[in-house]
């Protein structure tokens, strides 16, 4: 619909490119957020337990435990696993890319 509208025939090369960049670079953004987020609530839980904003045991050190419960999740398994959705995505697309390439509108 698009491409007729512009007067093009096919935009698969340009949908597909699209989509990469829009993928690989929210992939890449929402990744580093969650291992930084997840990083620094766990050392925000150690800071604590130093004896800084009351120490063990204070309410500071409750939120952090349970910052750190959260952290945990997203540093180890939520971050690392967008890299695995990226090359995914990659490589389904490089597989399955002449298959929306070479058809004729």
């Amino acid at each position: 619909f698009i491409g007729s509208y512009r007067g093009e025939v096919n935009l698969a090369p340009e949908v597909l490119a699209c989509f990469m960049m829009f993928g690989s670079l929210t992939g890449l953004l929402v990744a580093v957020l969650l291992d930084n987020a997840g990083g620094a609530w766990d050392n925000a839980k150690k800071y604590i337990e130093t004896g800084m904003h009351g120490g063990k045991g204070s309410d500071a050190h409750k939120a952090a435990v349970t910052g750190d419960t959260v952290g945990d999740p997203c540093k180890d398994t939520a971050g690392p696993a967008l890299h695995v959705i990226i090359t995914t995505m990659s490589t389904t697309i490089i597989v399955l890319g002449p298959l929306f390439l070479d058809r004729p509108s």
